[in-house]
């Protein structure tokens, strides 16, 4: 019966193909625990929303997804030499999985997106395989939208409030078409007193009528070092639509000059055109704590991060973030919790192996106090 299936399902494929790839018209279906390859383009002109096994798109040429109706997935993977365009937008229910090659879609229709539905989520997202484009979440909380740009993976933060019906994220760099027409109509000049400099280097934008923070990582191509010559003055910045300027939307920043995170205090995204770094003319307060050393191998020496400080704070939020922003572990009222695994997201292919080695960021809050650690950590996982 299952070969019999089988063929009925590759006959109807074969029956709706184009010369352009396959084209469905409303029949196509995966069934549980099925498998839809895709090597040529998509064209979905029929309800195709059904589904519960896996669909996958491969090949060494690009091709894209196109049509009158968006095709949703149940899960679906991406291993594409040369990547996966969408002219339609693609809905996510389960699971995605970023193997290689980034999907991309047009800056210029936001409307156009990966869209991630209120159950799914990702893994596998990094410099080589992203979303070169706009990413969409729908009844989220909270979410790490996997954009970039043609070289990196630049991740943004959305901490919301509550749960937000619809938001959706696309990262801009310097060299993009038009992203000097943006800084010509969004001039680095026009800012709020307190700023001392904007970049002009990258922005994100992100649609979300939810109160919310972000935040954004810094590496070697932003030039953080052009705005300020200290970390501590370092601000997540928004283009305001009411007053048509940047303003700095508080919360602090961790790292060096050449790679860190910014962290937004909440705000209302809708308000604001687009997103990226600032300095303020006066530092941020916070404090600092030592750089710690990790290394889970069993001696009894720094076996876990260990924070003394933190027993005067037991009410506490620990976060730690990779180099490219990413979250990997966190922990409410942390105690020594931290061994060189995640406990948050699924980049790492193997985790059972730990945390890659290198160094990592952390921030800690506080329910009862308005201070803020922040420091480095370096993980040398065997």
């Amino acid at each position: 019966m299952k070969n019999i299936n089988s063929f009925i399902l590759l006959f109807l494929a074969l029956s709706t193909s184009a010369q352009d790839g396959i084209r469905n018209l409303g029949m196509l279906k995966i069934h549980d625990n099925g498998s839809m390859g895709f090597h040529n383009n998509l064209v979905n002109d029929g309800i195709f929303d059904d589904n519960e096994g896996l669909a996958g798109f491969y090949g060494d040429i690009p091709f894209e997804v196109l049509g009158a109706f968006p095709p949703v997935f149940n899960d679906m993977e991406v291993l594409m030499t040369n990547g996966l365009d969408l002219s339609v937008s693609v809905e996510v229910e389960n699971h995605c999985n970023f193997i290689y090659g980034d999907i991309r879609t047009s800056k210029t229709v936001p409307f156009v997106s990966l869209h991630f539905q209120q159950n799914s989520e990702y893994n596998g997202a990094r410099n080589i395989s992203k979303v070169n484009g706009y990413v969409e979440i729908r009844d989220k909380q909270n979410f790490i939208f996997p954009v970039g740009d043609d070289k990196e993976l630049r991740p943004l933060l959305l901490n919301a409030q509550g749960i937000t019906t619809t938001a959706r994220c696309a990262y801009f760099s310097k060299d993009e078409n038009n992203s000097l027409s943006f800084y010509d109509s969004h001039s680095t000049e026009s800012k709020e007193p307190k700023l001392s400099a904007i970049s002009s280097k990258e922005f994100w934008r992100l649609e979300n009528t939810m109160l919310s923070s972000i935040q954004i990582p810094w590496n070697e191509r932003s030039i953080i070092k052009g705005l300020t010559d200290t970390v501590d003055e370092v601000v997540v910045v928004g283009w305001s639509k009411l007053r048509n300027q940047w303003e700095s939307l508080s919360g602090n920043a961790v790292g060096d000059l050449f790679n860190g995170i910014a962290s937004s205090t909440n705000f209302k995204p809708n308000e604001y055109d687009a997103f990226t770094f600032g300095a303020l003319k006066s530092p941020n307060q916070f404090i600092d704590l030592p750089n710690y050393l990790v290394t889970p191998n069993g001696d009894g020496i720094n076996d876990f991060l260990d924070i003394p400080e933190l027993e005067a704070f037991p009410k506490n939020h620990l976060r730690i973030f990779d180099r490219n922003g990413l979250l990997v572990f966190k922990q409410d009222n942390y105690s020594n919790e931290f061994k060189g695994y995640a406990n948050e997201g699924d980049i790492i292919i193997d985790w059972q192996k730990g945390l890659p080695s290198g160094v990592y960021f952390y921030i800690i809050t506080f329910e009862d106090n308005t201070l803020e650690f922040q420091g480095f950590l370096y993980l040398k996982n065997n």
